[in-house]
């Protein structure tokens, strides 16, 4: 081929013929050992590059794998992130102490110094025991024994037991602000727990519930966590064989709480040994027995308005039959500082006593002079109440005092029972009987702690009457069935059946309705009497003259089953309707059946001269 005529593509495929033709006849001649080397060098390049390759690709592989570790790592792995156990325990300020009180962790309301543990006094009353007792306006620590009274005055180190003072090597009571703190070896002479104290933080582990509790062992060295998850910061490092209080089951982990009172979460697989153990500790709790009567106890109150009323005792006991106590009305409460009125009278008593009867003498807080909160929150002002009671009861022969104290406000129900505790250490030192007077258990009336009146008292009285009274806004029973019976059910959830007596009422109410005008509806506007239609007024009446009032109307008077009372009803004037549940022996009869079937410690009726004869008849069959 002409090489004038080749294109650029056909020389340069006609170069590359000729040299490779020229290689080959070259090769023809070339030395062996030449090629040899030729070719070992070539192998070498390409061990070499192989070998760079699959360094390469390990090396991706490691750190893909170190990468992929590391992620697994930070998403599932145990964090060693400790959590703060100031804050966790609440600690803020260098003299506070944390508490953990029953495998549970408070708000920090403890304070330690010069090496003792202080709790304060709202957490010695919510935890500990509510019969310890705080004077606020006298600075004064009370205790109630059954014979005595313990005293603590603030920022001192005695404390008096009756009349012998004894001293420790602390202080008893600190005070911060309106704050009292008491020391906890104080409170273990008097009250049922164990407690432990520990360092970094300052805190306090208390057990005041014994019992059966579940356990475990640490199985290796592990942690309790804020939170069920490794990732939760770590409470406190726990060591092989500590025993922990199991607490409850959460998936793949369980709550529990350590020796020191820290309360978290730990993996099951690090636990073994679960048992359940009782712990216990000896603590003798105080008798507060007092005086109870081997029969049943038949009471009526006695409404005595004058000295010379007293002289109305026989003509008042002549129609009765099986009474064996009678409480006639005699102290008044007259002045914040615990001072009273009496009409009592030693011949009343002696008639009494020749009778058969005990008398046990009441005592109210129905002068309106007297503010129940300056009275009894006064420990000097409840003692002169105390001791004014106690010693009149004594010098008139008087057997018992029946404390009738009512519309007590909600925030004096500490102080109430306070002085109930301390008038039942001086009733039972000098042999007095005493009982308590009691609404028919309702929210509304917790704060007379009933409970604890079920300890310190003699009798707790339920006044199982006024479901309807004079300011109600709807005409209704004086005291229906299941009103009573309500009463009687609630009281003995927290006071033993022999210390409880019901009161039934001798008297009912005549009710008289009458539709409001304009007028009264527009007065009633955004009060609680404006859902009712109709004005009421009623009038209290005994038993003969609700049965007269009844006979003179004509009406008829019918079995009302709901509330087991005879009912009647008559139209009056101006389009007004008298309504009466009558109180008589059908109804009476139905409530003395349920104080015989719930073993109560007896009756009390309300008041003398309301009943008609057949009553005692009726209520002697009960109480014998």
């Amino acid at each position: 081929m002409d090489e004038r005529r080749m294109t650029n593509e056909q020389r340069e495929r006609e170069r590359r013929r000729k040299a490779a033709a020229a290689r080959k006849a070259a090769a023809r001649y070339e030395d062996p050992g030449v090629g040899y080397q030729r070719r070992r060098r070539a192998r070498k390049r390409r061990r070499r590059v192989r070998n760079v390759c699959i360094a390469l690709l390990v090396i991706f592989i490691v750190v893909i794998g170190l990468a992929g570790g590391t992620i697994y790592w930070i998403k599932y792995g145990p964090t060693k992130e400790t959590y703060d156990l100031n804050k966790y325990f609440g600690i803020t300020a260098k003299s506070q102490m944390g508490v953990t009180i029953n495998n549970e962790v408070l708000d920090a309301q403890a304070i330690t110094e010069g090496g003792t543990a202080y709790l304060s006094y709202n957490f010695v009353q919510d935890y500990i025991s509510d019969r310890f007792y705080w004077d606020s306006n006298e600075h004064i620590l009370l205790y109630t024994l059954p014979r005595d009274m313990v005293k603590a005055a603030s920022d001192s180190k005695d404390y008096s037991v009756s009349d012998t003072v004894n001293s420790e090597d602390y202080t008893i009571v600190k005070t911060e602000g309106d704050t009292a703190y008491i020391a906890l070896d104080f409170l273990q002479k008097y009250a049922n727990f164990d407690y432990e104290v520990y360092k970094d933080p300052a805190r306090v582990v208390i057990t005041s519930k014994f019992g059966e509790r579940q356990t475990a062992k640490v199985k290796d060295d592990s942690q309790v966590r804020i939170l069920g998850g490794v990732k939760s910061p770590v409470l406190e490092e726990v060591k092989k064989g500590d025993k922990l209080t199991v607490l409850e089951d959460v998936s793949d982990w369980k709550k529990v709480c350590t020796k020191s009172g820290v309360v978290g979460y730990i993996q099951k697989s690090k636990l073994k040994d679960a048992k359940k153990e009782t712990i216990s500790r000896e603590f003798e709790e105080p008798d507060y027995t007092g005086i109870k009567k081997d029969y049943k106890i038949n009471l009526v109150w006695h409404q005595v308005t004058s000295e010379a009323a007293n002289e109305g005792i026989e003509d008042a006991l002549a129609a009765t039959k099986g009474l064996n106590t009678i409480s006639p009305t005699w102290f008044s409460v007259t002045d914040n500082s615990g001072n009273i009125s009496s009409i009592a009278s030693t011949d009343y008593v002696d008639y009494a006593h020749q009778c058969g009867l005990e008398v046990w003498a009441l005592v109210d807080n129905f002068d309106q002079n007297v503010d129940d909160m300056e009275l009894l929150s006064h420990t000097s002002s409840r003692e002169n109440l105390e001791n004014q009671l106690v010693n009149a009861a004594l010098q008139n022969g008087i057997d018992g005092i029946n404390v009738d104290f009512e519309q007590i406000p909600t925030d004096v129900g500490d102080h109430y029972i306070q002085f109930i505790r301390e008038l039942s250490v001086l009733c039972r030192v000098n042999n007095l009987v005493l009982s308590v007077d009691n609404y028919v258990p309702k929210g509304y009336n917790t704060h007379y702690h009933r409970e604890e009146q079920g300890v310190m008292a003699d009798y707790v009285i339920i006044m199982g009457y006024d479901e309807h009274f004079a300011g109600s806004y709807e005409a209704g029973s004086v005291a229906s069935y299941n009103y009573v019976k309500e009463g009687v059910e609630e009281t003995l959830r927290d006071v033993p059946a022999d210390k409880v007596i019901n009161a039934v009422p001798f008297y009912t109410r005549l009710w008289n309705e009458t539709p409001k005008t304009d007028e009264e509806r527009a007065e009633d506007q955004g009060t609680e009497a404006e859902s009712y239609s109709m004005k009421v007024t009623s009038e209290a009446l005994g038993m003969e003259e609700a049965a007269q009032r009844v006979s003179e109307a004509g009406a008829t008077v019918t079995w009302d089953d709901t509330a087991k009372q005879n009912y009647a009803e008559w139209q009056g004037d101006n389009d007004s309707t008298y309504r009466i549940w009558l109180e008589d022996a059908s109804s009476l009869e139905v409530k003395l059946g349920l104080m015989k079937d719930n073993n109560l410690a007896g009756t009390a009726a309300w008041k003398l001269g309301f009943e008609t004869s057949d009553i005692w008849d009726l209520i002697q069959k009960y109480v014998n």
